[in-house]
């Protein structure tokens, strides 16, 4: 592609990621969202949760300061809480919607206009519809919620169902099976699809992609490691691309950005977002680890 990206997509980073020393809101979290700022090859920043107020203050001076777009990810504080928004446990299902309705509030101090979260376990066979009953019930008072304190709407990311996150969303068409109820009881509510994840769904990329086009709203891309169960980057970890025994480099990126443009999600004058998801495995540096992704991405893009 000789146009440059920038004409057909906002290129992002997933912050906590890219610094997995902040994903619980401690660390340096401001230092680290400012070098992300001040780096002009992003128009877009995906924060996290944030240990207090006063940071997301202070956070939102430095996005706005530096005419950065933002999104919040509400998927580190359903993770590390181990909630669970289609639980049939009802009290362990109310203490995950409460936990995303924290992430709103957080979203609107940091002045994102969208908050994303991912769903609970798969439960299995027996179980899974019910599942699904609950994570729509889940969602649609998570997106009133959200509604009231002035968001735009919220987001699903789809998760592996069998190596890591092991989530009931999932696979493409049970995806759009939950955004279809969403939409069709009036939600703004769309999904997240991540090139990281594809290997781990074992899904046909180009397939998926066609599945989940009219729903889609957001792109991460990143990768994934499947083979080895031994590795420190095994399952959805987010290596950075081309680590040794991986599935995702710059044929992948490619691929994935060319069927992107064939379902429509990129196209002239659109511009949504496309977000970096890596992370520093082992003593990796942040800083080379955000480096080789850009440095992937330019290659990809030669060959779109």
């Amino acid at each position: 592609m000789k146009e440059h990206w920038s004409n057909y997509f906002q290129m992002g980073i997933v912050h906590f990621m890219a610094f997995p020393g902040t994903i619980k809101g401690e660390g340096p979290v401001l230092e680290t969202i400012q070098k992300i700022a001040e780096d002009d090859f992003f128009d877009f920043i995906e924060v996290g949760i944030m240990k207090d107020s006063e940071t997301r203050k202070k956070a939102r001076q430095i996005i706005e300061t530096s005419h950065i777009g933002v999104g919040f990810g509400g998927q580190p504080g359903l993770l590390t809480g181990q909630h669970d928004l289609n639980s049939l446990d009802e009290e362990v299902r109310k203490k995950a919607i409460e936990r995303c309705k924290q992430s709103v509030d957080e979203a609107v101090e940091l002045g994102a206009k969208r908050a994303a979260f991912l769903s609970g376990k798969d439960p299995g066979d027996a179980d899974r519809e019910k599942g699904l009953e609950l994570l729509i019930d889940s969602l649609c008072q998570i997106s009133d919620y959200a509604k009231s304190k002035g968001l735009e709407g919220i987001t699903l990311e789809a998760f592996d169902t069998t190596v890591d996150k092991k989530c009931i969303v999932g696979p493409s068409d049970i995806a759009v099976k939950v955004s279809k109820a969403m939409r069709d009881k009036g939600h703004d509510f769309g999904l997240m699809w991540d090139l990281s994840h594809v290997p781990i769904l074992f899904e046909d990329m180009e397939k998926a992609l066609e599945t989940v086009k009219d729903h889609l709203i957001h792109i991460h891309i990143g990768n994934a490691l499947h083979k080895d169960t031994d590795d420190p980057a095994f399952g959805d970890k987010h290596p950075r691309f081309g680590y040794p025994g991986s599935d995702n480099d710059v044929p992948e990126l490619t691929a994935f950005l060319k069927t992107l443009f064939k379902i429509g999600y990129l196209a002239e004058g659109k511009r949504p977002v496309v977000t970096f998801e890596v992370m520093p495995i082992g003593d990796e540096s942040s800083e080379l680890v955000i480096a080789s992704a850009k440095r992937t991405l330019k290659a990809a893009w030669t060959m779109v």
